[in-house]
């Protein structure tokens, strides 16, 4: 996915605040949505040999591990904080989902290195973005963002009408 992890995290986390007011709901969700990511920086300082997916934190069991142990000592020590520590880890998983729509990931790394995606998107065109962009998966994408824009409009108004009342 190219696009569509800040909205849906945004998503997420919008929910979620519906159900909890439990503090840092949103930046847990926004920050764990694109943290996998923060790996495209190490992609470009090594000249991009080896795909950013294949990196550690693109390995969805390099994230369940901490979260099986950060999640009960959040819980316990910190229960206040509970809902955003699940909701970052949540997301974050939700991104190697998002991910594995169209681009190969290594879901059970470092114990087996088979990639899993649902579709291949085959480089039609030059520029690798533009065949992911003209590609039927980028409508999914186009899809999270604008569901993303309609819960942050009804949320402005609902809110704005809480102001004024």
């Amino acid at each position: 996915m190219l696009i569509a992890h800040l909205p849906a995290g945004y998503i997420v986390a919008s929910v979620a605040r519906q159900r909890s007011a439990a503090p840092s709901i949103m930046a847990a969700a926004l920050v764990g949505s694109v943290l996998p990511d923060f790996d495209m920086v190490y992609f470009f300082l090594t000249g991009g040999k080896v795909h950013h997916h294949d990196y550690v934190s693109h390995w969805p069991l390099f994230w369940l591990a901490p979260a099986v142990v950060v999640l009960p000592a959040v819980g316990r020590l910190a229960p206040r904080w509970f809902p955003a520590t699940a909701v970052f880890f949540a997301v974050v998983m939700l991104h190697m989902i998002m991910d594995t729509v169209a681009a190969p990931m290594l879901w059970l790394a470092p114990f087996d290195w088979s990639k899993f995606e649902l579709t291949a998107v085959p480089a039609t065109y030059s520029n690798w973005v533009i065949s992911f962009m003209l590609h039927w998966t980028f409508a999914l994408e186009l899809l999270i963002c604008v569901t993303a824009l309609i819960v942050a409009v009804c949320r402005n108004r609902r809110d704005g009408g809480r102001q004024q009342a």
